[in-house]
């Protein structure tokens, strides 16, 4: 089963790329937060019944506080938890893994969602997603159809579009304050991170390649992807220079040859680090030499959801650990 896990990140991925997206999404609700008002004093109770322009601006208006969630995919069910609603979850996909208790909630399906099964749970609130919204869509409205509330979820392109994400879910959950909360110290940490990755000198900054998809078929982080923005806060410089989720030849990589080389995909495909540093041909690559190839946690930096900001701590440490690993 694990083996199939990095083809199904790709085919993640590839969606999140396709779909459509006009920017972040904003969250509209009767009691949500004010620019104008006092950043120590912020109106952050939710009142229902509450309305919410979702990822595909479909105003979806929310009775009550749900007391029964299903949710399609794990970055939606990471942030719920976040929140403290984790006893409200009655349904998750296939591949929720995090935290441990959601492998005991109900399966709804993976990249085919079973309807029947989802409408049986009786949910108040359906959490999608813009990246399979489309490919969904007639499942989702069949859900609509039965009575049940479908809020769809912005596709995070940058680390701001997950703060979208998490305030988007918290106002449909009626926790918009523990929201805000979490919103505040993952980019307390991320500033943090910031800062003291600008102590690094241009002839100290590193390059770095970071694998999501191990050989034969290379797919790694480039640029104007939530990853490659990571990489940015914490001053490491990357060698994928073409747009989103790109494959690569080996040859490539080779040639130009990264200080560091990171890969996400050791859990689901075994040790990442021997299969990198034994590649015909990358022995003489600077990261394989120096020993430097580094596999981090996949869901920590790929998934987008409040644990996006321990990812950026985790890169950090990994690229710069005589900086951060102190």
């Amino acid at each position: 089963m694990k083996k199939l896990y990095p083809l199904l990140f790709v085919y993640f991925l590839l969606l999140g790329i396709l779909a459509a997206c006009g920017g972040s999404s904003e969250n509209q609700t009767n009691e949500g937060p004010s620019s104008s008002e006092n950043q120590n004093e912020k109106k952050t109770e939710v009142t229902y019944p509450v309305t919410i322009t979702d990822a595909l601006d479909n105003e979806v208006t929310i009775e009550t506080k749900p007391e029964k969630i299903v949710s399609l995919i794990p970055s939606n069910t990471e942030i719920v938890y976040s929140l403290e609603m984790g006893d409200k979850v009655v349904g998750v996909s296939d591949y929720d893994n995090f935290p441990e208790e959601v492998l005991e909630k109900e399966k709804i399906g993976g990249l085919e969602i079973n309807i029947e099964k989802i409408i049986s749970l009786q949910p108040d609130l359906v959490l999608a997603h813009e990246s399979t919204a489309q490919s969904a869509g007639a499942g989702l409205q069949q859900l609509r159809d039965s009575g049940i509330v479908v809020l769809i979820v912005n596709d995070a392109k940058n680390i701001d579009e997950v703060y979208d994400s998490i305030l988007m879910i918290g106002s449909a959950t009626g926790e918009l304050t523990q929201a805000e909360s979490i919103v505040s110290e993952m980019k307390s940490l991320i500033n943090d991170i910031e800062a003291k990755a600008s102590e690094i000198s241009e002839g100290d900054r590193k390059t770095v390649f970071v694998e999501v998809s191990p050989a034969p078929d290379i797919v790694a982080t480039g640029a104007n992807t939530f990853m490659d923005e990571m990489l940015q806060v914490i001053n490491a410089k990357n060698i994928v220079t073409e747009e989103g989720w790109a494959k690569l030849d080996p040859e490539a990589v080779i040639e130009r040859n990264p200080d560091v080389i990171i890969t996400t995909h050791g859990y689901y495909t075994g040790d990442a680090v021997a299969n990198v540093m034994n590649r015909d041909g990358w022995q003489d690559m600077t990261a394989v030499k120096n020993k430097q190839v580094v596999d981090v946690d996949s869901d920590m930096v790929t998934r987008t959801g409040p644990r996006i900001a321990q990812g950026v701590e985790e890169l950090a440490k990994a690229v710069y650990p005589e900086l951060f690993s102190k």
